[in-house]
């Protein structure tokens, strides 16, 4: 009995150091965010991708179409580079790999 309570001990300092290094990284990387947007240089903050905007419609029989969006064929997405979302927009590393992916219907 008397083994658990120092390994309950160390697994709750193992909890608040790595959500206090968390929350660390979560303020550098705002305060890096917001000092490139006071200061824009040729490496923005915020950047816009665009890429056609595709549907995934369902069919009969489990097999799915994928055809242009003929009302919005161009789509355009604006993201942050920075490790977390900031000021509303998501992560470039999140947003570039589902840019192109089907929207389904």
């Amino acid at each position: 009995m008397s083994s658990a309570i120092p390994a309950q001990r160390l697994a709750k300092r193992i909890l608040i150091v790595l959500l206090a290094a968390l929350g660390l990284a979560y303020l550098g990387d705002l305060l890096w965010f917001r000092a490139r947007l006071l200061h824009p240089k040729p490496v923005d903050p915020l950047e816009s991708f665009t890429g056609p905007r595709v549907l995934a419609i369902p069919q009969k029989g489990g097999k799915t179409s994928y055809e242009i969006d003929q009302q919005n064929p161009v789509q355009t997405t604006t993201c942050a580079r920075s490790l977390f979302p900031h000021s509303g927009f998501s992560p470039c590393w999140y947003v570039k790999p589902r840019l192109n992916q089907p929207i389904p219907m």
